[in-house]
């Protein structure tokens, strides 16, 4: 089956049709197993493609590292197609949830906004407001007098209003979860290094040459891999690229560090015999490292990574399941799992490739964390994390066909967990010559 023509941004398939349905097997290829592609690899899969996904084994793959908020009201006030986006994204999980029939990690634990100044909530407070009648998702915006009450280690100086619909997700699982299902439908998960040619045909570079399956129980991830450079032309971030700046969204701090990353000027070492994917359609989900797998065709994607650096840390015997997110107005955002474990993160560093958990970046963290949250103090560390957000320099996402064959899906930045599974049923529409869940036209590339 050849490729198919591209017309209005979808991609056609050019099937026999009858009057009840479409009959065709599509073979779609996604190259990426973060959560846009694994959800994009469940959504084909549930609509009977034939689907393999490519796990190049990245070190720094963000949706590991994540820390799970989904709490999209808050931010990007003045961004419309970014808030759409994440909103949806929202508003995708509990029928996602329902769907896979298994623990993801999914729980509405609700929000708490906090700051030193009650005035400081005005804001935020005004945002919600206007927000909420098209969301009533998020619940009734209360005021909190004693947010200790709530998660008990906060600062008994602060002030704060309670979101009750935010939500937490352990962004793993999820991935995991989504992969799971793919292959129990058929799908593929292959580990290599895909590479496209210039008309957007696959090939799969393996460590072995063999491009062999992984096992149905095999996650994203997994083995150890080469380690990456930077290199390439540096795209400074635009206010949409990381959430609106200090002046905008809630909980977006500005980034440190210079920009360094460009265009993913990364070079893997392609080992291996290369074996050929036979794909109708491929997407590109690659996170951080989609402009370098895209450029065979003749495209710059301005796709840079941005640091984040988060910890794990436990307090024994204590039951932090249903504690709440805790989201102050600049700072590292704190969230309770099950196993007594709270999250706290994450630094905001334009460093290029650079997946490593640093000195300084704990640091950052642990000082911050304790200032809103002292009773942290003695909680052992248990586990550091670190991811490359894909962040698109334009803004606010990277969503839509680059050529009759290949559709990219990336640059969520800092909500990929909110709005990854969602953006991947969006690229599968895409890819099946469906019409998109949304919009897609403020995400689309500009490959003129």
């Amino acid at each position: 089956m050849a490729g198919y023509p591209h017309d209005k941004g979808r991609i056609r398939s050019s099937a026999q049709v009858t009057s009840a349905a479409i009959i065709v097997t599509m073979r779609v290829v996604v190259i990426g197993s973060g959560i846009v592609g694994a959800g994009a690899a469940y959504h084909l899969s549930r609509r009977g493609a034939a689907v393999t996904v490519v796990d190049g084994g990245y070190q720094g793959d963000a949706t590991r590292a994540g820390a799970g908020i989904v709490c999209p009201w808050v931010d990007h006030p003045e961004d419309d197609d970014w808030y759409r986006l994440t909103n949806e994204g929202a508003r995708h999980y509990p029928g996602l949830v329902e769907e896979l029939g298994e623990d993801i990690g999914y729980a509405k634990v609700g929000a708490l906004l906090v700051a030193e100044d009650p005035a400081d909530l005005e804001q935020v407070r005004a945002l919600l407001r206007r927000r909420r009648p098209g969301a009533p998702e998020m619940g009734e915006i209360t005021d909190v007098s004693t947010p200790s009450e709530l998660f008990p280690p906060l600062s008994d100086t602060l002030s704060a209003i309670l979101v009750p619909g935010a939500a937490r997700v352990d962004g793993r699982a999820v991935r995991d979860a989504l992969l799971r299902a793919a292959v129990s439908m058929g799908a593929e998960v292959r580990t290599g290094i895909a590479a496209l040619t210039p008309d957007g045909q696959v090939l799969l570079h393996s460590p072995d040459g063999s491009g062999q399956p992984l096992a149905p129980e095999g996650t994203a991830g997994s083995g150890a891999t080469p380690a990456v450079t930077a290199g390439g032309a540096a795209y400074p971030p635009t206010s949409r690229a990381h959430g609106g700046g200090q002046g905008a969204s809630w909980r977006q701090a500005a980034p440190s560090g210079p920009v360094t990353g460009g265009p993913p000027g990364v070079q893997r070492p392609l080992s291996g015999a290369a074996v050929p994917l036979d794909a109708d359609a491929v997407i590109v989900a690659a996170g951080a490292w989609t402009g370098e797998v895209c450029r065979p065709l003749g495209v710059e994607l301005p796709v840079f990574p941005r640091r984040g650096q988060i910890l794990h840390a436990t307090l024994e015997g204590v039951d932090t399941a249903w504690w709440p997110i805790i989201l102050p107005r600049m700072g590292p955002y704190l969230l309770g799992f099950p196993d007594s474990r709270v999250v706290i993160g994450a630094t905001v560093e334009d460093v290029g490739f650079a997946p490593r958990v640093t000195m300084g970046g704990l640091d950052e963290v642990i000082r911050a964390g304790l200032r809103v949250a002292p009773g942290l103090f003695n909680a052992t560390v248990t586990e550091t994390r670190v991811g490359l957000r894909p962040v698109y320099a334009p803004g606010p996402a990277l969503i839509g066909p680059l050529t009759g064959r290949v559709v990219v899906a990336t640059g969520l930045s800092a909500y990929g967990l909110t709005a990854g599974p969602f953006t991947g049923r969006i690229a599968a529409a895409l890819a099946l010559g469906d019409t998109p869940p949304i919009d897609i036209t403020p995400y689309a590339p500009n490959t003129r």
